[in-house]
Formats: C-alpha cells, structure tokens, sequence
C-alpha cells in the first residue's frame, strides 16, 4: 500500500503520546465506570482485580492477567453489558512489613525501637508515599477498571468486613485458638499457611540412628533426614504388623546424648518399606508426628525457638545453638558412639517462605485457626454443581484435591503490620471477648484487665472476601445487588488454594452464593526456550520495557495471541516486535484508507455500510463484508469462550491478509476513479465501513491504536466503548467462491512467474480453463484487476481447450470452487539452458551443505560434546536443506516436460 500522500494522520504512529493522551480521555470521561440506576436494562458483567502487592511492581505475569481481565472488561461493554471492573491493592502484611523494616535498618533501628503504633504509622506514611506504584503500571498497560471504586485491603470498609467476618465464624465456632503444628519462618518471625511454603525437591540425607533398648543388648534402627529433632524425640513407631519389631512393642529405649526414656509404640501409618520400618516420634517439630502423638496420649517437646535455635528443653551443651549447628554435633557424638550406622544421599521435598525463602520448620505453636471442613464441602459441591466452572476444566481436579485432603487454615501471623486479630484475654479468667467493637471489659468476668491479642491475620484472609466486601458488604449497596456474584475471576494456578477456594468457601458462607461463576486461569509466562524466567537467569523480560521499546498495543496483542489454554507461553522479544509491525499495518491501512476519504481535490460521498444497496456492491466489496461477518463471529465467539488466541489470530489474518493484502490491493483502481465517480463513492464507503467495524472488534486487544485511528474516521465519536459490536453481519458465499477462485488465480500466475524466473515485468500471457460459467464471468470481469495484480500482458478465460505448446501449468482451485488450469506459455520469457545451469548451480551447493550437516551429525564427537540446542539447530538445518533440495529437483524435473 502507497500512503506517501498527507493525510490528518501522521506517517508514524507514536505509541506513548497516543497511549497517555487516550487514557486520561477515558478517566475525564468517566467510561470505565458502570451506571447504579435501578431501572437500567442492561446485563451487568463484573470482575474484581487480584490485587497485587502494595509492594509490588508490574510483571509478565501481571500484564499477562491484566490484558485478559481488560479484553473481556471491554469486549463485554461493546456487547452492551453494564461493566464493572474493581480494582484493589493486598496490604500484604509480610512484605511490606520486611520493606518498611530494612528502611528502619539503614536508619539503625529496629521495629521494636519505634513500637507497634510508630511502627504502623511509619507503614501507612510508606504506604502512601511509595505503596501502589502498580497501579500506575496497571493504567500505562490499559486497564479499563473504574478507578473511582479503588480498594486497599486494609481500608475503612474492607477492615469492617474482615470484624464481621472474623467475629462470626469465631462466635460460630468456626474459628479457636490452640496449640498446633504450623510452618514457622524463623527469619520473618511468623506462622505460614501450607500454601505459603514453597516446596521443592532438593538433594538431601538419609541418615540411620542406633536407639539402644534399656537393660537389653538389642536396639531399633531409624531414618531421619533431620537429626537434630531426636533431641524432642518421645517414641519409636513400628508397624504392629512388622515381624521384625513385634517383640520390641511396649518396650523402652534410651535415647543417645538426651538420655530419655521413650517408649515403642505401634502404628499402622508406619510404613513397613520405608527405611528401616522403624520412625522416630517428635510431636512439636513434624506433623505427621503431631498427629501419631495424639493418638497415643505423648506431650510435645519444643525444642527450638523462634529464631530456629536450640532451646533450653535439650542438655546444655546444644543450649543457644543453630538448628544446622545442632545437626553437625549430633551426628558427630553418634558417630563417636557408633550409633550411626549408615549414612546416604537422599531426595528430599524442603519447604521455604514464601517471601524470605528461608527455610521452614515445623513448629508447635499457640495459633488461630478456621475450622476449614464445615466450609469446604459446601465449596466442593458447588464446583462439582457447576455453579463455578474452571477453564481449562483441568484445574478442577487440582481444586477437588485440595479440598477433599484441606486442613484447618492457621490464619495468625506474628507480625505488626496488618488486621490485628480482634480477641481480647482477660487476665483474670483467661476468657477471650471478641465483638464486633472494641471491648472495654471481660465479657466472661466484668474485669477491664483485658488486653488485644498481638497477633494479625493472614493477608489471605481479607483477600478471601474481596468479591463482596469490595462491593460494599457487610452493608447493603447497590454494587451487590447488581453486580454479586461476580462474572468471572481471571486468576494463575498456584493461588487456586491461597485465594480461589477460599474466596468460594467464605461466599457461599456470608453471601449464600459462589463468589464468581467463572474462573479462567492463566497460563504461566517462560522464555523462549520453555525455561522458567528468573533474574537469576537473565532470561526476564520487563513489560514496561516492552511497552516503552514497542507500544501497549503490540505487547496486549502478543500476550493474547500466545494465551493458548492449558499451554504454558513461549515467549521472546521478537515476537513481541514482530506484533509491533502489525501495529504500523494497521496504521498504514488507516492511512491509505483516510488518504481516499479525505481526498479534498475530490471529495467523495462517504456512506454507511447499511445505508449502501446491495446490487451496487461488487463481488469483491460481497467477499471483504463476508470475511468481516466471519471474523466478527469468529473473535465473539473465541472471547465468550476465553480462547483470546483465536481471536487475536483471527484478526490478524484478516486484517493482514484478507484487508490488507487483497480487499485493498484489489479495489486500487476503484479508489483512484479510474471505474467511474460511483465506483469510487462506494469502494471508498465499503472501506471505511469495513475499517471502522474491524477497530471495534480489535479494540478490546489494541485499544489506544484502534481509538485514535476510529476517531479520525467519518461518522465517529470519540469513545469506542460507547458503541456496540456489529450483530448478524450479512454473509454472500457465493461472491465469497468466486472472489476465492479469483485469488487463487492470482496467486497461480505469481508463483510461475517466481518458480521460472521470469522477470516480474515481464508482459506475460495467461489462458485459463473452466467449466464454471460463473468463474469465467468473474476472472473476465476482473481482467483489470488480475494484470494490475500479476502483471500479465493478456488473459483470456474459455471453458476448455488443449494446453499450449512450452507452457508452464498450475491448477487453481480455492476450498469450495472450481478447477481452473491455468497455463502460461513461456516462449521469450526463459532462457531454458541459463535456467538449467542456475538450478544445477543451486543444487550442488544444497548437496555439498547436506553433505557437510549430514557428515557431522554422524560423528559421534560432536553429539556428545556439543549443547542438546545447537545439536538441533544443526538438525534443522539439515531437514530445511533436503526440503529445499527436493524443491529445486522439482523446478528441475518440470523444466524438461516444458522442453519436452
């Protein structure tokens, strides 16, 4: 396309002034926000934001969310739903805590030099100074959220939310306090849920402990992987069905270094093969030993501190000492004792925090707990109701999983930052008072020596409310009777159990309905290699790099056209380039098109598409509004069903392919006049027309691009979302064959012009045969076309004939049309020896390049010592050679039958 001439659009497009300029027209305008009037009758859609981290900064994995939640916020509005996209900020309680906390450590204090209210406040300061600078990434990326509605996890309404929910499920019985086997961090100081500990595999020992028998020569072998603990050990367990040990059940042992008695007791969760049949009990530092404890009426021993620390329940000499420390000494004085008999590798699953990545230790504690079961099943059965739907289905099966094997949730953190947990103990009775208000005596004994517990809640736990307290609740608004349940959560894997479950489990609780009706969760973002990306590894890309290097547009078109279900991206920078040219094609279209519409030496009467009859359309003009009608059936239907792949894919071939590449190409001579006044006028509409429905239904992927081109257009306002996606566009499949078997002819006569190596100006003379009289009528008709095209000298069309003598033959025939044969006689247009040489040429260098891929391949050196990648780029290179090669035998052999 030729768009050299000035139009009101500039020659390059300029992303980020474009991009600022857009957004902050939408904010001024208020169209990200979602009308409350009672009587309005448009179907509500509502989304509520994960929201990230006050800490946090914008990642793949954010815009990746981000986009997807936007393209259905917006597709949704232009369907004529009433649109409400909430957006928030996590307090994030150990991560902010850790930030303000190294702050005060340049400054050289401590938390503890400030107190818990200073500590709070310095927070709040840090909070609004620096805290949301993601938000401002979320706008730069697009996102359509009503801004006006912004929510913080620990703000006024939510924090009323988090007291009626917690006083509730406590007065229900549904939250306690006990002690209890938790994750501890002894570098962030705080209890951790299951789903806070990152769990991997590492290289690990076995090592296998001599526990002799008191007043026998006999002893019990265990394995353990932590032999530090056997300083808090209380039993051995054996299988009571194990031959080996069925004597030695109900006798004592005496412990090595401790020199505690403990008994052997019999267990059936003992497995009989694993190590030696025979494990050592430590109720306070393992949970499956917690539980086997309780069965078996043994006191916990604490033997460690919260910094990870050997405490003073060991003998003295281990007092004050590292947990690692500890472990050295212990092997060594049982290695002294020959009470080590066996020492081996051994792959271990380590659990870490999930913030300071230190590793966890299983710990007896006095905790808060929700007693998850009577809240699970209810969230159980509404999946498997379908009153919430996965997509992919797939990750059902991981929820299920979950759920079905959920223990009580540990919902204390001991840290300063976040919703300080709402029970008051009374030091006279011990009675715990929790109210929905802050207590002023002991609701057990009138005493006012009542102070608050010091502990805060887990952040999840007012992230479990976000669908409905962000709404409004526990007071009636008008957000919740419209918009609750929400439409669908947009969400990634690993927080199906942090987040999903329990936003669907406290829902069904205090709303009597799921939280959302659909979930779509995300793939996960790698590098172009499948690797996961890491700092570490130098493979991250930054988003806002991206979007500052190549625009919005082309990094929310790569993301969607990569966001495959159920496959993980591959992603690299050069797809994301190669997108940014499709963003300057669209620019050059809109260009080119505005070029004609706006031509003021001849104006021309630019019409709507409904307003044009049909029998002054052309076949063309019929093929290009049936390819709109297929695309805009296509990108709703991938939308509504969250394939946004095929969609973003299916614009782009229409755009670039069917637009671009032929409606334009073929309707050049049209827009120049050189068909009559009337052609021009309704070319130049159909054009237009078609381009304006094309930006609506690419709007949701590429909205600022798409904005600023529909606003220059005739007949246009500024606001896209204002308008609606096009319904029952009308399709002509007849015009759509024909025009088909046009192109095919096209493309026919352009192949044999490059396969021969004919000069592309060169005045060819093409013959066509086919029995279609309808074909026939439509290639004559677009005579002009086709030589423009293909720049033949002649064409002539008949229904058959006999092939003509040193022609060159192809068969074109597009999925639902004719035979056509379509001959080129090549007398004066191919030196049939120079030919020749040219491809014997290009042949033996194909082979001595085969030869050469294929000898090094053989050698078993260079497969062994070269990386598994360049192994198979060389691979490739090879494939790609003899594909070429049987190419060029091909051109070869059908040179002799046009000789012949």
């Amino acid at each position: 396309m030729n768009t050299t001439e000035e139009t009101n659009l500039p020659k390059v497009y300029e992303a980020a002034e474009v991009e600022a300029r857009w957004y902050k027209y939408w904010i001024d305008e208020g169209q990200f926000t979602p009308t409350l009037e009672p009587d309005d009758k448009k179907p509500s859609f509502s989304i509520v934001i994960p929201p990230p981290n006050v800490t946090g900064s914008l990642h793949l994995g954010h815009a990746l969310n981000t986009t997807l939640q936007d393209i259905m916020a917006r597709y949704k509005r232009l369907k004529g739903y009433n649109v409400l996209w909430v957006p928030g900020l996590d307090h994030a309680g150990i991560a902010t805590q850790n930030v303000v906390e190294r702050q005060l450590k340049e400054e050289g204090k401590t938390r503890q030099d400030l107190g818990r209210e200073a500590f709070i406040e310095r927070v709040w300061e840090w909070k609004e100074e620096s805290g949301g600078t993601i938000i401002n990434q979320l706008k730069r990326l697009g996102a359509s959220c009503d801004w006006t509605r912004l929510r913080f996890t620990m703000d006024e309404g939510l924090s009323k939310a988090v007291r009626e929910v917690f006083t509730t499920l406590y007065k229900d019985n549904l939250i306690y306090q006990g002690n209890y086997i938790i994750n501890w961090c002894p570098r962030c100081h705080t209890a951790l849920s299951d789903v806070e500990v990152e769990t991997n595999e590492t290289e690990g020992r076995l090592w296998h402990m001599t526990y002799p028998l008191k007043d026998e020569k006999s002893s019990i072998t265990v394995a353990t992987t932590r032999p530090e603990t056997m300083l808090g050990d209380l039993a051995v367990a054996v299988n009571p069905e194990d031959e080996r040990y069925k004597d030695m059940i109900g006798k004592t042992l005496l412990m090595p270094i401790t020199g505690r008695e403990i008994p052997v007791i019999a267990d059936e969760y003992v497995a009989k093969d694993f190590g030696t049949g025979a494990v050592k009990i430590t109720p306070a530092h393992d949970f499956n030993d917690f539980e086997m404890a309780k069965r078996h009426d043994l006191e916990p021993l604490k033997i460690m501190d919260i910094e990870g620390a050997i405490n003073e329940n060991t003998p003295e000499p281990y007092r004050g000492l590292d947990r690692y420390v500890a472990r050295k000494k212990v092997i060594a004085e049982l290695k002294e004792a020959n009470l080590l008999p066996k020492e081996e590798p051994h792959k271990i699953m380590l659990g870490s925090c999930y913030r300071c990545h230190t590793v966890v230790e299983p710990m007896l504690s006095k905790q808060w707990f929700v007693k998850v079961a009577p809240l699970a099943g209810p969230a159980i059965k509404a999946v498997e109701d379908g009153d919430v739907r996965f997509t992919p289905k797939g990750w059902e099966n991981t929820y299920f999983d979950w759920m079905h094997n959920i223990r009580d949730w540990c919902i204390s953190r001991q840290l300063w930052w976040g919703h300080r947990i709402p029970a008051w103990h009374c030091a006279q009775c011990e009675h715990i008072t929790v109210e929905l208000t802050d207590p002023t005596e002991c609701a057990g004994c009138a005493s006012t020596e009542i102070t608050q517990d010091p502990d805060v809640l887990d952040t999840w736990f007012s992230s479990a409310l976000w669908p409905f307290s962000t709404l409004g609740w526990p007071d009636d608004s008008p957000e919740q009777k419209q918009f609750y349940p929400t439409s669908t959560l947009f969400t990634s894997f690993d927080i199906i159990f942090f987040w999903v479950a329990r936003m669907i489990m406290m829902g069904l609780k205090f709303k009597k309905e799921v939280p959302f009706k659909e979930i779509y969760i995300h793939a996960l973002i790698r590098d172009s290699d499948g690797k996961k990306m890491s700092k570490s590894k130098g493979n991250v890309i930054d988003p806002l790099t991206m979007m500052e290097k190549y625009g919005t547009d082309a990094l929310r078109f790569t993301l969607a056209a990569f966001a495959a279900q159920g496959r993980d991206i591959k992603l690299a920078e050069e797809r994301i380039e190669g997108y940014r040219n499709f963003t300057n094609k669209l620019w050059n279209l809109a260009r080119f098109a505005l070029m004609h519409i706006e031509n003021p030496e001849e104006p021309v009467e630019v019409r709507e598409l409904k307003d044009i009859p049909e029998n002054e359309l052309s076949t063309i003009d019929l093929w290009i509004l049936t390819g709109l009608s297929e695309t805009t059936e296509t990108v709703s239907n991938a939308f509504e069903k969250y394939e946004f792949d095929t969609a973003a894919k299916g614009l782009y071939s229409f755009v670039w392919h069917e637009l671009c590449d032929w409606y334009v190409e073929l309707i050049k001579k049209d827009l120049w006049g050189e068909n009559g006044a009337q052609r021009r006028s309704i070319a130049v509409s159909v054009l237009s027309g078609v381009l304006k429905e094309t930006l609506k239904l690419m709007h949701p992927i590429m909205p600022f691009i798409t904005e600023e081109i529909y606003a220059r257009l005739p007949g246009t306002t500024p606001g896209i979302l204002l308008t609606t996606l096009a319904d029952d566009l009308p399709a002509y499949p007849k015009e759509t064959a024909l025009t088909a078997s046009l192109m095919e002819v096209i493309k026919a006569i352009r192949n044999i012009r490059t396969e021969m190596n004919i000069n592309q100006s060169a005045p060819l003379e093409c013959i066509c045969f086919t029995k279609d009289e309808a074909t026939k009528k439509t290639l004559l008709a677009q005579t002009g076309h086709i030589k423009a095209l293909t720049r033949i000298g002649s064409l002539s069309v008949e229904k058959s004939g006999t092939r003509p003598a040193g022609s060159a033959f192809t068969l074109a025939k597009s999925e639902n049309g004719p035979e056509i044969e379509v001959f080129i006689p090549l007398k004066g247009h191919v030196d049939f020896d120079a030919e020749r040489k040219r491809i014997g040429k290009t042949l033996a260098k194909l082979d001595n390049e085969i030869q050469g891929l294929t000898k090094k391949l053989g050698n078993e050196k260079f497969i062994g010592r070269a990386p598994a990648e360049v192994v198979e780029k060389e691979k490739a290179k090879l494939t790609q050679a003899s594909i070429e090669k049987t190419k060029i035998e091909e051109s070869l052999a059908r040179l002799k039958d046009l000789e012949a």
